[in-house]
């Protein structure tokens, strides 16, 4: 049997349903031969959650020994750290955990001891009240890699979205909008899709404003950023159209039209994405040395704790990352020592 492919799956907020849909991902699941499946956590939380849906836990696993005969184990490495299980609440203790499984699985990861790392759901607002200073996952991945070029993408039902723009509120994204910014995500969106197995590369632009500005009679950042970042984009050599209206491009792209789209914000791409593959959408952060990906969903509070998470959002998440592991990164880590199959 060839070396196996190790995913680690860090927990999340264990009040949300990250701990659920990762043990029901992992342990419900027949998975091939050569991937094991390493769950990044308080050894705690998953074992009353293990036992309150009627799941095996898995055996701790040492990252100095390599695990053998199990497919899925448990690796807690803040021992000292054991956050209570507190269903739908958002507390600071539970999101201090988070933040450290997090780190940890990016050093395991640079090491050679994962593969590749998928992250369960942490919650924003608990980040804020632990002086977490990141908004989000993507955010915190970069810094702790060290790079400062990096992107978001979404894909599922037949749609394959890079963010211009990610956690920032509506009012300010035009502000945040730049002609090298933008360049950035479409450079990165095309060095991406080779990754992800697509034969061709064809990149759309969304416009920001309702008919992608009208000529400059509904807003001029089409005329201002968009067109100067697609002009430059494909001097670079890519196959790159736009600014196209955001109400006919995502339409275009499921007919077979583009490969890929940059939207301008959050919630004009992951909009369409949610509504055709809501419980089987993944995200994959661009630019980082390693692998990452994880659900496209939240924490969902309200259902946690209750046995109805819909774990098909991490599983897709997880086969994702066992497929990148085995791809050349195009932006691999020189650190990691395991050799890229």
């Amino acid at each position: 049997m060839r070396t196996p492919i190790r995913v680690g799956i860090t927990l999340g907020d264990i009040n949300g349903i990250g701990p659920e849909v990762a043990l029901r991902a992992a342990l419900a699941r027949h998975w091939p031969a050569d991937v094991q499946i390493i769950l990044v956590g308080a050894a705690a939380a998953a074992r009353w959650q293990a036992a309150e849906f009627g799941l095996p836990l898995p055996p701790l696993w040492d990252p100095d020994e390599p695990p053998r005969g199990k497919k899925v184990f448990i690796w807690d490495p803040t021992p000292q750290h054991q956050p209570v299980w507190q269903s739908g609440r958002i507390e600071k203790d539970a999101s201090v955990a988070a933040a450290e499984w997090i780190r940890m699985a990016v050093l395991a990861c640079r090491a050679g001891c994962l593969d590749a790392m998928v992250t369960a759901p942490i919650s924003k607002v608990g980040f804020q009240k632990a002086g977490v200073d990141f908004p989000g996952h993507t955010e915190m991945l970069a810094a702790l890699c060290g790079v400062k070029r990096f992107a978001m993408m979404l894909f599922g039902g037949g749609l394959r979205i890079t963010l211009a723009t990610r956690h920032v509120p509506l009012a300010s994204v035009s502000r945040k909008l730049t002609p090298a910014g933008l360049l950035e995500t479409i450079l990165i969106t095309g060095e991406a899709l080779p990754w992800l197995g697509i034969r061709k590369h064809r990149i759309a632009v969304c416009g920001l404003n309702p008919h992608a500005g009208d000529g400059g009679k509904i807003g001029r950042e089409e005329i201002t950023v968009i067109e100067p970042a697609i002009r430059k984009a494909a001097k670079a050599g890519l196959d790159v159209t736009g600014p196209v209206p955001a109400d006919v491009v995502f339409y275009q792209a499921l007919k077979g039209k583009f490969d890929a789209i940059v939207s301008m914000y959050h919630d004009q791409g992951l909009g369409p994405l949610k509504m055709l593959a809501f419980d089987s959408g993944v995200n994959v952060t661009l630019g980082l040395p390693i692998v990452r990906t994880s659900p496209d969903h939240g924490t969902a509070f309200n259902i946690a704790g209750k046995g109805v998470a819909n774990p098909a959002s991490m599983v897709e998440a997880i086969k994702w990352a066992v497929q990148l592991a085995q791809r050349k990164n195009p932006w691999k880590d020189p650190l990691n020592k395991r050799k890229q199959r």
